[in-house]
């Protein structure tokens, strides 16, 4: 098949069975009927469900599941919650229901909101003294802040808004480089549509001013927007969150004393911080945690991991964002981590299990949820860290893999329930799982030969 066949126009407009068929005649290698058979296996048999999560993005053919799993035992500022969790991978909500659980008898997890601040721009260029913009910005501060009152009326109604503007000038970026940097307190909603319709607000009127300013002439009154649009990196929308018990109330890890065990965690954590290699899996394990609680919510995980890992680089070289100290005979682990996240509006009030969850949390505030989130990050890298100075990561997680394992060699019940009792002791690894099935398989097919010519 030629590649222009493969192109097309007007995609969007057809009909999912008429998606579905053009796809599987130019790009899928089974039949038509087994393609849309097995996607429309997924669709939802709710017909106003199935109509809202096609409107949620473009060109959907049917619904990707993910596993919806909870985990029980926080405590968060001395309150109890039950987190949702969305993830594929079920170590994850075990090793943080673990670490909830481990924390619920030593005090809980403390969580303080620093400071919810977001951050947008007007990048434009501009030639000419910057002495003479800068006077020219402060002449219109007023009127750039009064001339977008129509967006912002309700946001300050609920005690949010502009919080600051300020003119940055940056010719080591580019020639003539300027920065209208705004901030804004967005309340309870993370507020990407507001910050951009403002920040677009004031490139308008900001090229109307400039025309106009009779201290400007010629080339000076050509200004160029390049573009406006809110950051993602958010190192003033921040949250803490942090646990401690004195040394000896860690407990054993089996022949490991309490004290040795703090040492060896408290040593995990400076690696951590000082090896970028190592720093970047044990981010990752932060965000294993968040990241499902974030999609559980309705939030936007990209947004908030490309946050986080700007700001674990924000001193020059990628790093922990989780610390360990020990001090007077007190062992203390936290996290600071930025976090922009709503509760109202886009998703969080539109997907049906969005809001579930949000009911499921207490319906939080921004704020309170930023604690509940950076509290799981937390214990879901304390529970990887345990485990990694102590029996090893791999011996949980691939007892939690198993049931994966099972199910990609299309294992039976009786199967699975012997695999499992033989890999409570044994090694488990792909390899070691398929020769036990083959094993018993081998077994099965001996026994049913036997029975067959009736010895």
């Amino acid at each position: 098949m030629r590649t222009k066949d493969k192109m097309i126009a007007g995609f969007s407009k057809f009909s999912k069975p008429e998606k579905l068929a053009w796809l599987a005649k130019h790009f899928f290698t089974s039949g038509p009927m087994d393609v849309a058979r097995e996607f429309a296996s997924f669709w939802h048999t709710n017909v106003e469900a199935q109509r809202l999560f096609d409107g949620i993005s473009e060109n959907t053919l049917t619904n990707f599941y993910m596993p919806y799993g909870v985990a029980p035992n926080f405590m968060i500022n001395n309150k109890a919650y039950c987190i949702p969790m969305v993830i594929e991978e079920s170590s994850v909500v075990a090793a943080a229901a673990s670490g909830a659980k481990y924390w619920s008898n030593r005090g809980g997890f403390k969580a303080t909101v620093l400071s919810m601040t977001k951050v947008g721009h007007v990048h434009f260029i501009w030639h000419g003294d910057p002495v003479k913009f800068y006077s020219f910005f402060n002449a219109i501060k007023d009127k750039l802040i009064a001339g977008v009152k129509d967006i912002t009326a309700n946001m300050e109604k609920r005690g949010g808004g502009i919080t600051n503007l300020e003119l940055l000038y940056l010719p080591e970026v580019e020639e003539g480089y300027y920065q209208l940097k705004a901030d804004f307190n967005t309340c309870d909603a993370m507020g990407a549509n507001f910050i951009n319709s403002v920040l677009e607000g004031f490139a308008a009127i900001l090229i109307d001013e400039a025309a106009q300013y009779e201290e400007f002439n010629g080339v000076e009154q050509d200004l160029q927007v390049v573009m406006s649009i809110l950051s993602n990196y958010t190192p003033e929308c921040i949250v803490r969150s942090e646990v401690s018990c004195k040394v000896g109330e860690l407990g054993n890890f089996g022949t490991m004393d309490a004290k040795e065990f703090a040492q060896k965690f408290v040593r995990a954590v400076h690696i951590a911080k000082n090896d970028s290699y190592r720093a970047a899996t044990h981010n990752k394990g932060i965000y294993n945690g968040i990241d499902a609680v974030v999609i559980a919510t309705g939030n936007d995980f990209r947004a908030i991991e490309a946050c986080g890992h700007a700001y674990a680089a924000r001193n020059g070289k990628y790093a922990s964002l989780s610390d360990a100290k020990i001090e007077n005979d007190t062992f203390t682990f936290s996290i600071t981590v930025p976090l922009a996240v709503g509760t109202v509006g886009g998703l969080t009030k539109i997907h049906p299990l969005a809001k579930r969850s949000l009911e499921l949390l207490g319906n939080p505030s921004a704020a309170e949820l930023m604690g509940i989130i950076a509290s799981v990050g937390l214990a879901q890298n304390f529970a990887a860290v345990r485990s990694l100075v102590t029996t090893g990561i791999q011996k949980g997680h691939m007892k939690m893999h198993l049931n994966n394992i099972l199910t990609h060699f299309k294992a039976n019940p009786i199967e699975k329930e012997s695999a499992l009792a033989y890999f409570e002791e044994a090694a488990i690894s792909f390899s070691s799982v398929r020769l036990y099935l083959e094993s018993l398989r081998t077994q099965g097919q001996g026994q049913a030969s036997l029975i067959n010519t009736g010895s």
